[in-house]
């Protein structure tokens, strides 16, 4: 068996078959964390997506799940994230022939350059933790849905909360901006309180994280794409963490703006 057939067979996972039918090599090269199509797969189970529906992909690093959720939903994206260049992100979803239906805009998740009302879905994928704790951050987002407009949202997280401390097993691995992750019960009070939101699913994906420690293993093994850090350590931490337990997760969270 030649790597590449290993490759694609070990990156064909029953639980997200949309995700199975693209290009290992171009997932590997578009990753930022955890596998994106899998993760934006797991969250479509949730909320319902139609065609033409105006969707935000907020935080949509190198655009694949904003390719994904046109390619498979026939909606239309705009593709936002600060950390990746939109004329990069736009050289990707040429490639994709996907260019019109897939808008590519660099900005700042405070400073979100749309009209009130505007989009009938709100997503985001590994990076809602980032800004989206914030208690004044979720009404100012909602102003952009439409009202009954979807908001879903997939965050690594944990079992649950960690009052007195981090894990011993985990020590070795913590950073501080790890102290953003939080369990699912915890997103469904933040959004609640802090938003006009309806929660609707609001618990971790199954086999989450035996899935993102086969995906860090699998990208590790044919080699790191040049813009990842070289280091080992989120392997080992998510081996140490299963383990153990765990006490990492991936979270997702799904429901819809009140009607008012």
């Amino acid at each position: 068996m030649n790597p590449s057939t290993n490759l694609v067979e070990r990156m064909t996972l029953p639980a997200y078959p949309r995700s199975a039918k693209y290009d290992p090599q171009w997932q590997i090269d578009t990753m930022m964390g955890p596998n994106v199509l899998w993760i934006t797969e797991a969250l479509t189970e949730v909320i319902d997506l139609q065609p033409g529906m105006r969707v935000l992909d907020l935080g949509c690093g190198m655009a694949a799940s904003s390719i994904f959720l046109a390619k498979e939903f026939g909606v239309q994206v705009w593709a936002t994230d600060l950390w990746v260049a939109a004329t990069d992100n736009l050289t990707r979803i040429r490639e994709a022939n996907v260019e019109d239906r897939i808008f590519p805009i660099h900005a700042e998740a405070h400073a979100l350059p749309y009209a009130d009302g505007f989009f009938d879905a709100i997503v985001s994928m590994d990076a809602y933790q980032y800004f989206g704790t914030d208690a004044l951050y979720a009404p100012k987002m909602a102003q952009l849905l439409k009202p009954g407009g979807q908001f879903g949202i997939v965050v690594p997280g944990l079992t649950h909360e960690l009052p007195h401390g981090v894990p011993e097993h985990m020590t070795p691995y913590w950073e501080t901006e790890f102290w953003c992750f939080h369990s699912a019960k915890w997103w469904r009070t933040h959004l609640e309180r802090t938003g006009p939101f309806r929660i609707d699913h609001a618990e971790e994906i199954r086999d989450g994280v035996e899935h993102w420690q086969q995906w860090e293993a699998i990208w590790r093994e044919v080699g790191k794409p040049a813009h990842y850090p070289d280091d080992d350590r989120g392997l080992a931490m998510l081996e140490d963490d299963l383990a153990h337990g765990p006490t990492l997760a991936l979270v997702r969270v799904a429901g819809h703006r009140d009607e008012r």
